[in-house]
């Protein structure tokens, strides 16, 4: 959808303010892998590797069916960016056991293309060249922050050359609540639907933990920048940039 980049993604990282992360980096016990780290489950949620593999995870909102002891769905997006097999020979070898795991949705992407696939959908799918978005429910579920993202992005794609990285990252801090009726209800009650509404979340507890945008260009060079922010603040400001770029 650009003249210049294979792949633009935007993404912010929600999560409680107590789960213990590492921000991006290359991994001491995996030199090809640049990616923040859960230091609970010791996987990532958005990360690539020196070969152009990249993959990212976000979780499916559905605390009624919340399992206590499920797998850590960071570890899918870590062995993909462990391995050398295809996006659709991972997802083909995970399908059988992923219904151990809670709800997600995962993102896997080489030079073969990007795949989508959840464990509460049918099927994995080769995404074409488009503008796509990715909240906690399936792929292009039009809440309104997808919309707002995605609407955001596909301005910025057209109007802008080259891509401005303070917009991209300006997407990211929208702080919107749109009206309680476009609202969707994911089982977590009205106020909690309030306040997971805008693109980035803030509450006592919980909140955006990270962003991040991830450019690789249509010669294989990659740049990778991740924000960190202070949470528990009235006022969430950056803790951290992290600026990254190798040739794949």
């Amino acid at each position: 959808m650009h003249h210049k980049y294979d792949l633009v993604l935007a993404a912010n990282r929600d999560e409680f303010y107590s789960r213990p992360a590492r921000p991006l980096s290359f991994w001491k016990e995996n030199a090809d892998i640049l990616a923040g780290q859960d230091l609970c489950g010791k996987g990532t949620w958005l990360g690539v590797n020196r070969s152009g593999r990249f993959a990212a995870v976000t979780n499916y909102r559905e605390p009624q069916v919340k399992k206590a002891n499920a797998p850590s769905r960071g570890m899918l997006v870590r062995e993909f960016l462990s391995c050398k097999v295809s996006p659709q020979e991972y997802i083909d070898s995970i399908k059988p056991v992923s219904h151990r795991y809670n709800g997600f949705n995962l993102l896997l992407g080489d030079q073969s293309g990007i795949f989508y696939f959840s464990n509460r959908a049918y099927g994995s799918m080769k995404l074409m060249p488009g503008i796509y978005g990715l909240s906690n429910h399936l792929l292009d579920t039009a809440w309104p922050k997808v919309k707002r993202g995605k609407e955001a992005l596909r301005k910025l794609i057209t109007e802008a050359h080259p891509i401005s990285i303070p917009s991209l990252f300006a997407i990211l801090s929208d702080r919107f609540c749109p009206p309680d009726h476009e609202l969707p209800d994911t089982g977590v009650g009205v106020e909690w639907e309030r306040t997971l509404s805008p693109p980035f979340v803030s509450s006592p507890n919980y909140g955006t933990r990270s962003s991040s945008v991830l450019l690789i260009d249509s010669s294989g060079k990659v740049l990778f920048i991740e924000r960190t922010y202070v949470p528990g603040t009235k006022w969430i400001e950056v803790s951290d940039i992290r600026k990254f770029r190798f040739q794949i």
